[in-house]
């Protein structure tokens, strides 16, 4: 888990990230369907050849906690399940990353994370934003 820094936001502010696409979640265990969906357009997203990140905001850093989604989804018949849906993102190349203001909100640190996440602040959302060629919110 690495936190992306001002040097790496300056890097990014200079050169143009061709194929950048950004998915930006907000939530979590109380819309599970729409962490999935944000889990499910990222996958497609990485699939199609973008540079794709999915930014956890609010909630949706809830989902990354060690343990959270095992504790807290009740999987659905037929239906994939929240681990599948970001397993298949990180299988495809999905970076992940969580906001470090919002964690601290939560009293949360990089080691509370599964390991596939990095953490980065909100600018690093704005400049990545503004040099993709699509954002997805949910």
């Amino acid at each position: 888990m690495e936190e992306i820094n001002e040097l790496d936001i300056k890097g990014m502010m200079n050169g143009g990230e061709e194929d950048l696409f950004i998915v930006l979640c907000t939530s979590g265990f109380e819309r599970i369907a729409n962490a999935k969906s944000a889990l499910m357009f990222a996958s497609l997203a990485a699939s199609a050849n973008y540079q794709t990140i999915l930014f956890c905001v609010q909630n949706a850093v809830d989902i990354m906690v060690k343990g959270a989604i095992e504790k807290n989804e009740v999987p659905q018949p037929g239906a994939p399940t929240l681990s599948q849906r970001l397993s298949e993102a990180v299988e495809m190349g999905v970076e992940i990353q969580c906001c470090t203001q919002t964690m601290a909100n939560k009293k949360l640190t990089e080691a509370d994370l599964i390991p596939e996440v990095n953490t980065a602040g909100a600018m690093n959302l704005i400049v990545l934003s503004s040099k993709a060629k699509g954002t997805l919110c949910f």
